[in-house]
């Protein structure tokens, strides 16, 4: 059977040996008798289990003591609204929020914020096609927002931020949907981080948020208690059933990049597999990247082969190899190969040997 390499931009790929343990767990979790989808999220089980992925992502992510970490639902689009409804209150209405607008998913934070607030594009690069990042200098911010938005890594475009902005006193948000556990960050230079948990944590269905302390308890009126960053960190992100077996996976997770040897170790795999890419696309006159080369993500890596009439045949040769989920997003068409912690370098050299192959027979 050839071996498969899931290159899918989420949900995502998974490490084998989580997807072994969760199957040797499933109808009978550390001799409970219970599966995880089974258990009361209050029981003693479930609680521990919760206890200890709270305890990893903190230390995975050296997360500062004055910072909560929140287990939430509704995916990273659903922060979109949460966001808002939760720090426009520090602000008299209608308050602004600042958004740099770098491709698809910072266009629909900024379209969905709308309902809540002004918005203040501060910088874009639509104009480029969202191949790159504006400079941190050509940003016009306001001089009272309430929150500067930022999505760090966009799945679809592939631009990627390689530096934190400074935007003063002003609470730095970003999505890392796409990249957080992926590289090191310094947490304390934003207020907000979110993120989706399908492409670097776990299943889909559990988003992580991480906020400042001094941020939470100004929600406006209008948000629902389930979204309430206050209600759900006053109780310990089990104010609702919260997503239980997804939160089991991402501690899993957590445990898996552990043994890795943490965030650190992990961004250098993800520079080597994104470099033995990137390299092989630049050199070859068959295929195309057209992200600027210092902004190009290290997760999602979109690429164009010169002659669209072949997409069909490229599609049909990667499938036969194992090589899944390549066709790029229907926005802006061609390929997209996502390189997520659990795609193994093995992955990649099998991408690229192909790349060369299917050039080698039809450039």
């Amino acid at each position: 059977m050839t071996r498969v390499f899931n290159f899918s931009a989420g949900p995502a790929v998974l490490p084998l040996e989580v997807l072994q343990q969760a199957a040797a767990e499933m109808t009978d979790w550390h001799g409970s008798g219970m599966s995880v989808m089974e258990m009361s999220h209050r029981g003693e089980e479930f609680m521990s289990i919760h206890a200890a992925a709270l305890r990893d992502a903190r230390e995975l992510l050296a997360v500062p003591e004055n910072y909560k970490i929140l287990f939430l639902q509704g995916g990273g689009l659903g922060q979109n609204a949460i966001v808002p409804m939760n720090l426009l209150g520090r602000k008299p209405q209608p308050a602004v929020v600042d958004f740099v607008q770098t491709g698809s998913w910072t266009t629909k934070s900024l379209n969905e914020a709308r309902k809540y607030c002004t918005v203040n594009i501060a910088a874009s690069s639509a104009a480029s096609k969202f191949t790159t990042i504006p400079p941190r200098d050509m940003w016009k911010l306001s001089k009272d927002a309430a929150y500067v938005h930022i999505c760090t890594n966009e799945t679809i475009d592939g631009v990627e931020y390689h530096f934190t902005p400074d935007v003063g006193d002003v609470p730095l948000v970003a999505d890392m949907s796409s990249h957080i556990l992926a590289r090191q960050v310094d947490v304390s230079k934003y207020g907000v981080i979110f993120g989706g948990a399908q492409k670097n944590i776990g299943p889909a269905g559990l988003t992580l948020v991480i906020v400042r302390e001094d941020l939470i308890g100004h929600a406006l009126s209008i948000c629902p208690s389930a979204f309430d960053w206050k209600v759900i960190a006053e109780n310990n992100s089990m104010f609702n059933t919260p997503p239980t077996y997804a939160i089991y996976i991402a501690g899993l997770v957590f445990q898996w990049l552990k043994r890795q040897g943490g965030v650190a170790a992990m961004e250098q795999r993800n520079i080597a597999k994104a470099a033995l890419l990137y390299d092989y696309l630049d050199a070859s006159g068959f295929y195309q990247n057209r992200v600027a080369g210092d902004c190009r993500s290290r997760m999602n890596v979109p690429f164009y082969l010169r002659d669209d009439a072949l997409n069909t045949a490229f599609l049909a040769g990667a499938k036969e190899r194992g090589l899944l989920q390549l066709k790029g997003h229907k926005s802006v068409g061609g390929m997209r190969a996502s390189l997520y912690n659990a795609m193994p370098i093995e992955g990649v050299q099998a991408l690229v040997a192909y790349l060369k192959e299917f050039e080698t027979k039809n450039g």
